[in-house]
């Protein structure tokens, strides 16, 4: 169910037994809200106080302020005894200006997250975490047994950050979706997360746009893609991948069988890395998308992808935008 405007109480008895609160204040859950800054009402924010807690419902907080769980010794006490099997998503409003320090409610939110134990879908984008958010919130995601998004995109996560960090991800077992994008990870950040992400199995969804990867990167990256039989989507535009890259991916595309959508945009694969990608397109049997826009292709790039067009069965999109093929090229 939705929980926006006139909604009623009673349909929490729906038959899918969910509720996706949209808007609410921070210190939020156990408690579970002030209801007189409900904006659904303060009838329906008192029922639902008291329902929620004892029914598998799906609770999804969008935290629009700075919580600070640390001073909220009511909030910590009510989190902890959320039954396991109440899932729950967790998103904080993105932080424009990517302020120098981390905030201090995302410090105290660190403190606290690994007494949710059904914390499903983890969003901490755009909050500046650093090096040393990326650090805590490892200490706290093996107690997350039911984490499966976790989007840390755009968090200023360098390689010291990533070497703490990465070295947890294997033990989130549901992991289905991993959002890196924007951080400095680089080539030995890339080794890193590429040895955990083998050991989740579920993995679906990978985005590591613009980590600074390049094409050693990539090649550390390509040694586990071929363990991530469920990855359906993978996005590493924007990380100055080449001929050289291209080769590395090349390799191990035809593993993922259940490759669907594939994001190689804004990188430098031109003529060379066409040639070498177009080779491996065919073994890609449910490949739908494909993104190679903003490449430096020109005609005897797209030339060599048109030659291979004819076996790519389940293509219904293909993004060659911002290239210089002219019309010989189309």
């Amino acid at each position: 169910m939705e929980c926006e405007g006139e909604v009623q109480a009673q349909s929490l008895g729906d038959e899918k037994g969910e509720c996706k609160l949209l808007s609410m204040p921070s210190a939020l859950l156990g408690r579970v809200w002030p209801a007189e800054r409900v904006v659904m009402g303060l009838r329906v924010g008192r029922q639902l106080r008291r329902d929620l807690l004892g029914h598998g419902a799906s609770i999804q907080l969008v935290s629009y302020v700075e919580p600070d769980f640390s001073a909220d010794q009511d909030f910590r006490r009510d989190f902890s005894r959320l039954p396991p099997h109440l899932m729950v998503t967790l998103k904080l409003k993105k932080r424009e200006g990517f302020a120098s320090k981390i905030a201090p409610g995302i410090q105290s939110l660190l403190g606290v997250l690994g007494e949710c134990k059904g914390l499903a879908h983890l969003d901490l984008s755009r909050q500046a975490i650093g090096d040393w958010g990326a650090s805590e919130l490892a200490g706290v995601l093996g107690e997350c047994k039911a984490l499966a998004h976790l989007n840390l995109g755009g968090n200023k996560i360098g390689s010291e950050g990533i070497q703490t960090l990465g070295g947890m991800l294997g033990g989130c077992r549901a992991l289905t979706h991993l959002n890196l994008d924007g951080n400095k990870i680089g080539s030995e950040g890339m080794r890193i997360v590429a040895g955990q992400i083998q050991m989740c199995k579920a993995l679906a969804h990978l985005s590591l746009r613009d980590t600074s990867m390049g094409d050693e990167g990539v090649g550390n990256l390509a040694e586990a893609l071929g363990d991530c039989e469920v990855l359906a989507h993978l996005n590493l535009g924007a990380n100055a991948i080449g001929a050289e890259g291209v080769g590395s991916l090349a390799g191990v595309l035809g593993k993922c069988m259940s490759l669907a959508h594939l994001n190689l945009g804004a990188n430098k694969i031109q003529f060379g890395g066409m040639r070498i990608l177009a080779r491996v397109l065919g073994e890609c049997k449910a490949l739908a998308h494909l993104d190679v826009s903003w490449n430096g292709l020109r005609a005897e790039g797209v030339g060599s992808l048109a030659g291979v067009m004819s076996q790519c069965k389940t293509l219904t999109c293909l993004d060659l935008r911002e290239n210089f093929m002219g019309v010989e090229g189309a």
